[in-house]
């Protein structure tokens, strides 16, 4: 496995800002650019709301499936 090397900073401004020119138009770049990013302000309170009604065995049951030989349907 190689390293990974990482661009300078400038060049990846600048090959976002052409990849956006590319596809958007310089109207819709600007658009995109000036967002507001304030709806992701809220993203940590609905994060911490998230976990604290999260049952930690049922998440990773449906993320993993359950263990072998659990009763969850395993053979058991």
């Amino acid at each position: 496995m190689s390293p990974q090397t990482y661009l300078p900073e400038e060049t990846v401004v600048r090959r976002g800002l052409e990849a956006l020119m590319a596809a958007l138009g310089p109207v819709d770049t600007a658009r995109f650019l000036s967002l507001p990013r304030s709806r992701y302000a809220d993203y940590v309170e609905w994060h911490r709301q998230w976990q604290a009604q999260l049952d930690p065995q049922r998440f990773f049951d449906d993320v993993f499936g359950p263990l072998p030989g659990s009763d969850q349907g395993g053979e058991g």
